[in-house]
């Protein structure tokens, strides 16, 4: 048995939650080892506290989820058929009566909860998305490995992007460059979608590549990730073309000052909204603080965005194989916008970056 699925069963029994219908692709990707994108068919494991889970798929998918590894039973629905009529007859096979079920508050559609509540209209309902977090928040040594190994071609990636720097050249010029040399070397997935932006462009912390051209003497961030076997990465780097202003280099220094004084502090026992006091006030100090308009960070795993957040109010407490992202910005509209960010993994004496593309300034 999966041994995250393990401990999800003695959670449910510890907590008196008769089962769990869990729906969302990554949490039964991660307490399954079945990935699956089921679009907007019905895609289910519902685990028991006593009882064999088991998975639901689209008919399409059976065999794929048969082929997983998966050791349980597998029911599946035609497009015509009901699958809550299949659900509800496969949870009865288990148990005459539920009198909790936990749900995924976050992600569960309105119309199948309310399906939820026809065939189970006795029972009580409880969102186990802090649960689901608990479990999720410690990475075990076979995940951080599938982590370090999306953070390699990450690194490959920046590479490629920064080879790929000319004249002339387009934010989306850029990025198909990148992900067409990925997938020549294999990759077949970005984790999320790849941003390069130029100039004053960049000041725009979700900016969105487009046709800008590239001209000498400006600042370029790159922000991107890929996928190993259902897990991700995410990394940011801030480069120059030709030369920039002194501002410009001050803003660049700043922004790693602040960065590596979080990532200095990080190891068991600290408090994550230390982290993120630490690097505001570098930035505050130097007189940006206004212009660091974001958290410092976020959990990663089959996520690009999990638990904790790594800001103000967060005290939650560093324990050894967290994983999250450590990545100050400032961004002056009109002017320009740089980020530094690594994400880690909480080591017995500090942690460890899964990608290594230097981050001292560098001129291209």
């Amino acid at each position: 048995m999966n041994s995250q699925l393990q401990r999800l069963q003695v959670t449910l029994k510890e907590r008196q939650i008769d089962a769990v219908f869990l729906q969302s692709p990554v949490n039964v990707a991660y307490f399954s080892d079945f990935e699956s994108d089921p679009h907007e068919r019905v895609l289910a494991l519902v685990a028991f506290s006593n009882q064999d889970p088991f998975l639901f798929t689209p008919a399409l998918e059976a065999d794929d989820a048969r082929q997983s590894g998966w050791m349980y039973d597998i029911y599946s629905y035609q497009d015509h058929e009901d699958p809550f009529t299949i659900i509800q007859q496969a949870i009865m096979e288990r148990r005459s009566s539920l009198s909790t079920i936990g749900l995924e508050e976050d992600s569960l559609s309105l119309s199948r909860f309310k399906e939820l509540l026809k065939l189970f209209p006795d029972a009580a309902y409880e969102d186990v998305t802090s649960l689901l977090q608990e479990l999720k928040v410690v990475k075990t040594p076979e995940e951080i490995e599938k982590m370090k190994q999306a953070g390699r071609t990450a690194d490959l990636a920046l590479k490629i992007g920064f080879d790929s720097l000319r004249e002339g050249i387009t934010e989306q010029e850029v990025v198909a460059e990148i992900e067409y040399q990925l997938k020549k070397q294999g990759v077949s997935e970005m984790s999320f979608a790849t941003e390069v932006l130029f100039g004053d462009h960049a000041a725009s912390p979700h900016g969105v590549p487009g046709e800008q051209q590239l001209r000498k003497n400006e600042l370029v961030l790159f922000d991107l990730g890929t996928i190993h076997e259902g897990y991700v990465s995410d990394v940011t780097r801030t480069v120059a073309f030709g030369s920039v202003s002194d501002e410009h280099k001050h803003i660049y220094d700043v922004v790693l000052q602040a960065h590596l004084t979080a990532l200095n502090m990080v190891r068991p026992g600290v408090p994550v909204s230390d982290l993120d006091a630490a690097a505001r006030k570098v930035i505050e100090d130097a007189g940006y603080g206004p212009y660091f308009t974001h958290r410092l960070g976020h959990g990663i795993g089959k996520l690009i965005h999990e638990f904790p957040n790594v800001m103000q109010g967060n005290d939650l407490i560093l324990e050894e194989g967290m994983c999250f992202s450590i990545e100050p910005g400032i961004y002056i509209p009109g002017s320009v916008g740089v980020r530094i960010e690594d994400c880690v993994y909480v080591t017995k004496e500090g942690c460890v970056s899964f990608t290594h593309t230097p981050k001292e300034y560098k001129e291209i």
